[in-house]
C-alpha cells in the first residue's frame, strides 16, 4: 500500500494560491501569482528532485492538473526528473467536470473521495503524490487520508489570497519528520499525520 504525500508551497501568511506564475490562478482578483519564483535555488531544486524520485502515481486537483498538463507534456528531456515521472506515471484527477483529459496516463476520479483515494493508495506501489492542489489536500486532510505533508514556507507575506489552513480546517496533529532551510530562506519541513490534537494546561 502506498503513502499519500502532499507537497505544498505557502507564504508566511499561509497563502498557497498561484505560486508558479502570474496567470496560474487569478481567482478573487489575485495579483501576486508567481511569488515562489524569486526563491528558486540549488537547495530548492535538490529537494524537488528528491521528491520526484519516489512517486508511484500522482493525484491532482483540477486546477493544478490543468496547469501541469499545459506545460509538462512539452518537456521531453528524459534527464528531467520531474517531467520524466509526470509524463510516464499514472495521473489521477479529482474532478466532477473533466471528462476527456488529453494528457496520456490520466484517469478522472469522482464520487466518494474517501473511497476512491483509499483504493488508489491500496494499489499504488510507492508514494501517491499530491502537488499543489490546495483545496483537494484540505479535503484529504479532513478525511485523514494524508500520510505525510511537505510544507514549504517562503519568506514573503502577500496579505491576500487563498489560505491553506483556513478557518474551519479539521483540527489535526502532526509529527515533525525532518526539515531544512534553503540558501534563500525557504523553510522545508516534513510532517507525518499523527491524529487529532492533544490538549493540556500550564496552570
Amino acid at each position: 500500500m502506498g503513502k499519500l504525500v502532499s507537497t505544498i508551497f505557502v507564504t508566511l501568511d499561509g497563502v498557497y494560491q498561484a505560486p508558479g506564475g502570474p496567470q496560474e490562478d487569478t481567482r478573487g482578483g489575485f495579483e501576486h501569482g508567481g511569488w515562489s519564483f524569486p526563491f528558486n535555488d540549488d537547495d530548492f531544486g535538490r529537494f524537488v528532485d528528491g521528491v520526484f524520485e519516489r512517486p508511484g502515481a500522482f493525484l491532482l486537483g483540477r486546477r493544478t492538473y490543468d496547469t501541469f498538463a499545459g506545460f509538462w507534456p512539452k518537456v521531453t528531456d528524459p534527464a528531467n526528473p520531474v517531467a520524466a515521472k509526470l509524463n510516464a506515471l499514472p495521473k489521477y484527477v479529482a474532478s466532477s467536470t473533466l471528462t476527456d483529459p488529453d494528457w496520456a496516463g490520466t484517469t478522472v476520479i469522482h464520487g466518494d473521495l474517501a473511497k476512491e483515494v483509499t483504493a488508489l493508495k491500496e494499489r499504488t506501489d510507492g508514494e501517491l503524490q499530491v502537488h499543489g492542489s490546495g483545496a483537494l489536500v484540505q479535503s484529504l486532510l479532513a478525511l485523514g487520508l494524508v500520510d505525510t505533508l511537505h510544507l514549504l514556507t517562503f519568506p514573503v507575506v502577500l496579505g491576500s489570497g487563498l489560505r491553506f489552513f483556513a478557518d474551519g480546517a479539521v483540527p489535526t496533529r502532526f509529527r515533525h519528520a525532518g526539515g531544512s532551510l534553503t540558501s534563500k530562506g525557504v523553510s522545508i519541513q516534513t510532517y507525518d499525520l499523527a491524529g487529532r490534537p492533544e490538549y493540556g494546561s500550564f496552570a
